[in-house]
């Protein structure tokens, strides 16, 4: 092999290493614009978009003691690696950004926790909350009865002023 395949091939491998999750697309167009959007949109969100040759990346996930599926690759790879806890954000994104672009990536499989999992079950996980999300709707919970307490001493002294005002 020669000795730039074999750098490329190491840095994917490393790569793959470093992330704790990963999202393996293919597809057949993608326009630069379109590309230079999703790549912005993944970095805000601790990932990075790798187009990667099959052969390449099968390879370096083999040495990084992933076996994938050859047949399932089809067209153009793009890789997703994600490096930070929640691998539900760049998931999420890579899903809306395929709907709005008329589903220009078909979801393989990812590896989320460690494990393997075809791309139907990260769509199922994509749909879910993110933790930012989880977190927002936590805090309403409990700020909520707060609130609402709250508003009703307001409305109560308000009734009473009311009433005081009316009795002058």
């Amino acid at each position: 092999m020669r000795k730039e395949k074999e750098l490329l091939l190491n840095e994917i491998k490393d790569q793959i290493e470093a992330s704790t999750a990963m999202i393996i697309t293919s597809y057949s167009k993608l326009e630069p614009n379109a590309s230079w959007n999703l790549r912005e949109s993944l970095v805000k969100q601790g990932s990075i978009l790798e187009v990667v040759r099959k052969r390449v990346f099968l390879k370096a996930a083999e040495r990084a003691g992933i076996k994938l599926d050859d047949s399932l690759f089809k067209g153009h790879i793009g890789v997703v690696f994600i490096n930070q806890p929640d691998a539900m954000a760049p998931a999420k994104t890579v899903f809306k950004f395929s709907e709005q672009n008329g589903k220009i990536f078909d979801v393989i499989c990812g590896k989320i926790d460690g494990n393997m999992i075809p791309g139907s079950e990260v769509e199922v996980l994509s749909k879910l909350p993110t933790m930012d999300e989880i977190r927002a709707t936590m805090l309403g919970l409990f700020v909520a009865p707060m609130a609402q307490m709250l508003s009703v001493m307001e409305a109560y002294m308000a009734e009473a002023n009311t009433a005081k005002d009316q009795e002058s």
